[in-house]
């Protein structure tokens, strides 16, 4: 059994750092500095300036740099990260959004919410551009509200295909592995592979090409899907679609 004794174990690896903190201090009394309150921060330290790791910094960006080449007419997003993905491709283009979770008005222009329950078809008309990035496997869990329906990640990505119109991308993401996983009610994990056998994907969609984020968080551009690390557990498979019919 693991007990929880309420230690917070980068603090007090960072405790190293406390006579340091003296140290500024004084230097900083000595300068005259004035200090409204003490705060002892000390594991910036010994932090990184950040990360370019994960699945959600590489897709992202990845797939906001792609929309900003393609440059389409409309592009719409279901269930992406609004302060991820959606935020980057706001920054220099109009988005529409869809959730099935609400979302309060964004005083950004370029983003246009609709609170929609996409396991369902909506009349949404035709796009040449759709993205779902990390959404997917959450589809029929529950998690976020959503029915409990052991198809929804299918009946999602028929929507989703069905959505965009002859000649347009589809970007969709999702946690791939060794195998298809349940891992209720949290998320799906799926063989790389297992999204060409549905039958609106085998039908209507060409591959463009495939990028993943492997189990340390690093991203694989332009890959084949044959070259994954058959040891992968948890990454994230990129998938650009081209819709041929």
């Amino acid at each position: 059994m693991l007990i929880n004794l309420g230690f917070d174990y980068q603090k007090l690896l960072s405790f190293k750092f406390f006579f340091q903190y003296i140290k500024d201090k004084r230097n900083w009394l000595k300068q005259g500095g004035k200090i409204t309150k003490n705060k002892m921060i000390l594991f910036d330290y010994c932090d990184s300036a950040g990360s370019y790791k994960g699945h959600y910094f590489h897709q992202d960006l990845l797939v906001a740099k792609f929309i900003y080449e393609q440059h389409p007419k409309r592009h719409i997003d279901i269930g992406s990260r609004i302060d991820g993905f959606i935020a980057h491709v706001a920054s220099f283009r109009k988005i529409e959004v869809i959730d099935i979770r609400p979302l309060s008005k964004s005083r950004h222009e370029n983003i246009k919410f609709r609170q929609l329950d996409f396991m369902s078809l909506q009349d949404l008309g035709k796009v040449d551009s759709v993205s779902c990035l990390h959404a997917i496997e959450h589809f029929g869990l529950g998690r976020y509200t959503d029915a409990i329906d052991i198809n929804g990640h299918n009946k999602g990505i028929t929507n989703l295909v069905k959505l965009v119109s002859n000649g347009g991308r589809l970007y969709i993401s999702f946690p791939i592995g060794q195998r298809d996983e349940v891992h209720f009610n949290a998320h799906r994990v799926f063989n790389a592979k297992t999204i060409f056998d549905h039958p609106s994907i085998k039908k209507f969609m060409k591959l463009i090409r495939f990028d993943y984020v492997d189990d340390d968080g690093d991203l694989h551009l332009n890959e084949s899907i044959d070259n994954i690390n058959p040891d992968l557990k948890f990454g994230c498979g990129i998938y650009t679609f081209k819709k041929i019919n």
